[in-house]
C-alpha cells in the first residue's frame, strides 16, 4: 500500500484530478450548451490521454530533479525510500505511449495534427525536465502553454478550427472566444505560479546551476514580473465583468469579484512582503486556488446559456 501511495504522490494525483475537472467542466458547461452534439465517448478518451501524458510528465520531472528536490522538498521526494528510479523511467515511457495511442483513438487519423501535438507535449515535458526548466523563463512558458492546451485540445478535437475564423457559424465563433478566454487565463496564471515557485526553490536551484529568473535577475525583478502579469489578469477579468453586466449575470459577477479578483489583489499585497520559501509556497498555493476558482466559473455559462 505504501508503494501505491508513493506512486500516486509521484504522479501528482491532485493535479491530474484538476486536469480532468477542467476538461469535464469545459465540455458540460461550455461545449454542450452551445453545440448539442454528444461527444462524451471522445471526451473520455481525451481526458484519459491528458491525464496519462501529464502523469508521465510529473514522473520524468521528479526523475531528473532528484538532487534539487532533496534540498527544496526533502519530505516530498519518493525516490529515496519507496520507488526505484529505473521503474520510474519505465512508467514514464509506458504512460506516454498509452497517452499517445489513446489520443489517436479519440481524434482519429483525420485529425493527425492533434496526435502530433500530444507527441510534442510528451517531447516538451522531457526537454523541460532535462534542460529548459533550468533556463530563465523558457521553462515557465512551456508549462504555461501545456496548461492552456488542456482546454484547447478539446476545442480542436470537437470542432473544425477554420470555422472559427469565419462568420458562417456564429455559435462556433462564440465557442472559440470562450475557449481562448479560459486558455489565456490558464496561461497567465500559470506563468505567475511558475515564477513564484522559482522563488520558492531558489536554494536548490542555485546549488545545481539553474538559471531561473530569480537567480539571474533577483527576487525583486521576479516580483515585478509577476506583478505585471497580475495587472494584466486583473485588468482583463475586470473588463470582462463590465462587459457581462449588459447581460445581467449578477451571480457570475459577484463570484468573479469574490473568488478571483479579491484573491488576486490579496496575492499582490502579500507578494512584496514574501521572502521565505514557506511564504512563496503559500503564494503558489494561492495562485493554484485562483486557477481552480477561475475554471469553476465555467459553471455560469451552463446556467446562463
Amino acid at each position: 500500500m505504501k508503494l501505491i501511495g508513493a506512486f500516486f504522490q509521484l504522479i501528482r494525483w491532485q493535479n491530474l484530478l484538476f486536469i480532468a475537472l477542467t476538461q469535464l467542466l469545459y465540455y458540460y458547461c461550455i461545449y454542450w450548451p452551445l453545440i448539442h452534439i454528444d461527444r462524451s465517448i471522445q471526451l473520455f478518451w481525451l481526458i484519459s490521454a491528458s491525464v496519462l501524458i501529464a502523469a508521465a510528465g510529473y514522473i520524468i520531472n521528479d526523475y531528473f530533479d532528484l538532487n534539487i528536490d532533496l534540498i527544496n522538498k526533502p519530505d516530498k521526494n519518493v525516490f529515496v525510500k519507496r520507488i526505484n528510479r529505473r521503474w520510474a523511467i519505465i512508467w514514464h515511457f509506458i504512460l506516454s505511449f498509452v497517452g499517445i495511442v489513446i489520443t489517436a483513438i479519440a481524434v482519429g487519423i483525420e485529425k493527425w495534427y492533434l496526435i502530433t501535438a500530444n507527441i510534442g507535449c510528451v517531447a516538451l515535458l522531457w526537454v523541460y525536465s532535462t534542460s529548459f526548466k533550468k533556463r530563465m523563463l523558457i521553462g515557465n512558458v512551456i508549462i504555461s502553454l501545456l496548461t492552456s492546451w488542456t482546454v484547447l485540445i478539446l476545442f480542436f478535437a470537437f470542432t473544425e478550427p477554420r470555422h472559427a475564423y469565419t462568420l458562417i457559424n456564429p455559435v462556433i465563433v462564440r465557442l472559440f472566444r470562450i475557449t481562448f478566454l479560459y486558455a489565456g487565463f490558464a496561461f497567465v496564471i500559470s506563468l505567475m505560479r511558475e515564477a513564484i515557485k522559482d522563488m520558492e526553490d531558489m536554494e536548490g536551484d542555485t546549488r545545481y546551476g539553474c538559471k531561473t529568473l530569480p537567480i539571474v535577475a533577483g527576487t525583486r525583478s521576479t516580483k515585478i514580473y509577476v506583478t505585471v502579469w497580475n495587472i494584466v489578469l486583473l485588468g482583463s477579468v475586470s473588463v470582462l465583468q463590465l462587459y457581462i453586466m449588459q447581460f445581467r449575470w449578477w451571480f457570475a459577477i459577484l463570484y468573479c469579484i469574490v473568488f478571483i479578483i479579491i484573491p488576486l489583489v490579496m496575492l499582490q499585497r502579500k507578494l512584496f512582503n514574501a521572502f521565505k520559501p514557506k511564504e512563496f509556497r503559500y503564494l503558489s498555493n494561492l495562485t493554484k486556488l485562483i486557477m481552480l476558482t477561475g475554471i469553476i466559473s465555467m459553471i455560469f455559462f451552463k446556467i446562463y446559456f
